[in-house]
């Protein structure tokens, strides 16, 4: 398993500038958050970043998985809008639209996973109905998934139409596609009752490709720093080990971005230990092609 973190913590860094203080900390693996100021669909500088993104990764030796989780892209009144549960056709055009362009960003660094959701259910329409616009969605991106070679991480997020693992099964059954793979976020699994995390990274280790990671409390959707919360993070290390899992375990805490470069070296600092003992070693913070280390530890602000 490779240690990585979200962008999404890096809200007020440029994106290049992001990933490069994550891969002089050391981290293995980023997970890329499209948003306004990184990999944008429809920006003429877009494809220059591509660029001096995928000779970055390369540099650092980092892998990747495309994220499509952000608040504003599409609407600017509406955090998450539209998705595949929208009901205006249209809508939904508009995140198959962006979809396609998560993968052919993904496509064009290698990344192992674009990461998607299925966005909240604004309508009373039956649970057969919604599921049934879902799968439509899902089953035309699957296909330009499966002529990509890039699969999907599908995550199960609270608040949305497919909040849990168990209605995560229920999908599977309906599209049981190899490019329909899951991206587990263990936070979640704490937050929605589903305990213990690591009985479920067993149940689900064939279709994991994608690991988010943070600490969270039960019955509250808020990203916290390990320790604030219930996740039992031994456990959890300890399962993706055991089954194997070779991906990326990314830190997601978007809310501490005002103190990113320090929160992200804090964060490598407290997890070195478990892949010292689990996976492959971690080089020291700043080690990494002999770049210096960053100074601080995280402070309220």
């Amino acid at each position: 398993m490779l240690l990585g973190y979200n962008t999404n913590g890096f809200a007020h860094h440029d994106l290049l500038d992001a990933v490069q203080v994550l891969g002089e900390i050391g981290y293995q693996s980023v997970a890329i958050t499209i948003d306004h100021h990184a990999l944008p669909p429809g920006r003429e500088w877009t494809g220059r970043q591509l660029a001096e993104l995928r000779r970055l990764l390369e540099r650092f030796r980092m892998q990747s998985v495309i994220e499509t989780g952000a608040r504003y892209l599409l609407d600017p009144w509406r955090k998450h809008q539209p998705t595949l549960m929208s009901p205006a056709p249209e809508a939904r055009r508009r995140r198959m639209d962006f979809y396609r362009h998560a993968l052919r960003m993904a496509q064009q660094l290698g990344s192992m996973c674009v990461s998607i959701w299925s966005g909240p259910l604004e309508e009373p329409v039956s649970h057969q109905e919604a599921m049934a616009r879902l799968v439509d969605g899902l089953a035309q991106l699957l296909e330009e998934a499966r002529t990509c070679g890039v699969p999907i991480g599908f995550e199960p997020e609270p608040g949305m139409f497919i909040d849990t693992l168990a209605r995560y099964e229920e999908l599977v059954q309906q599209l049981d596609a190899s490019e329909l793979r899951l991206t587990l976020d263990i936070g979640h699994l704490v937050c929605q009752g589903e305990t213990p995390p690591e009985a479920y990274i067993r149940q689900w280790a064939g279709r994991l490709v994608n690991v988010h990671l943070e600490d969270m409390r039960p019955g509250r959707h808020e990203h916290l720093m390990f320790g604030e919360g219930e996740v039992p993070l031994q456990p959890v290390l300890e399962a993706l080990a055991e089954v194997k899992y070779t991906g990326g375990v990314h830190v997601e805490l978007s809310a501490h971005s005002a103190q990113a470069p320090q929160t992200a070296q804090a964060v490598y600092e407290l997890l070195r230990p478990y892949w010292e003992k689990l996976a492959k070693p971690l080089p020291t913070p700043g080690s990494v092609h002999g770049t210096p280390g960053l100074p601080g530890a995280p402070s309220p602000g």
